[in-house]
């Protein structure tokens, strides 16, 4: 940090950090460079949790898929946690190229609470096709909301844009289960 007021002192900005410089480019450099080293880490913890989010959409969608018996649900939950495999590998090869040396590969424990509700539920309720698409808009409203927590956590650029753009088919499918959803009710 930038404290001194001594006239060799120097002030060099990086990001949101200040550090201080008293001639030394080298001292200035191995801050940088432990700044870096901060902000990666910080990335890639925000990138982690969104790999664990979708890797309990995966999982959640592979058991709605068997859950239910109309073959059109059947093949959207299987699409969904397909495409939910596709963005955790996408993740994990940005947290990666950011440094991160083994990125998330599994779901959380809050996730596989969920997944044993949604197996509860639909063996309650005999695969009811409204009660398993409420129970998989849940997941959904957790996952756009992990995702509108990353967008806001100041990523690099290409981790930015991956994540604008994943968001945006979350998004859709979050909006497609609601809308299967509120049509089953009726």
């Amino acid at each position: 940090m930038c404290f001194s007021r001594a006239p060799q002192a120097n002030c060099v900005t990086f990001g949101d950090q200040q550090f201080e410089s008293h001639g030394s480019e080298e001292k200035t450099r191995a801050n940088l460079a432990e700044y870096d080293s901060i902000y990666m880490k910080k990335e890639n913890t925000v990138l982690n949790k969104l790999i664990e989010t979708l890797k309990d959409g995966q999982e959640g969608f592979k058991q709605a898929a068997e859950s239910v018996r109309n073959p059109a649900l059947k093949v959207l939950f299987s699409d969904y946690s397909h495409q939910r495999s596709r963005f955790a590998t996408a993740l994990q090869s940005e947290a990666r190229h950011h440094g991160e040396t083994e990125p998330e590969t599994s779901s959380s424990s809050t996730g596989a609470l969920h997944r044993g509700w949604i197996n509860l539920k639909s063996a309650i309720t005999g695969g009811d096709e409204h009660a398993v698409l409420a129970e998989c808009e849940r997941g959904e409203d957790s996952a756009v909301e992990e995702y509108k927590k990353a967008m806001d956590d100041g990523l690099s650029p290409s981790a930015q844009e991956l994540v604008v753009r994943q968001f945006a088919e979350i998004k859709a499918a979050h909006d497609r289960i609601k809308s299967l959803r509120d049509a089953a009710k009726s």
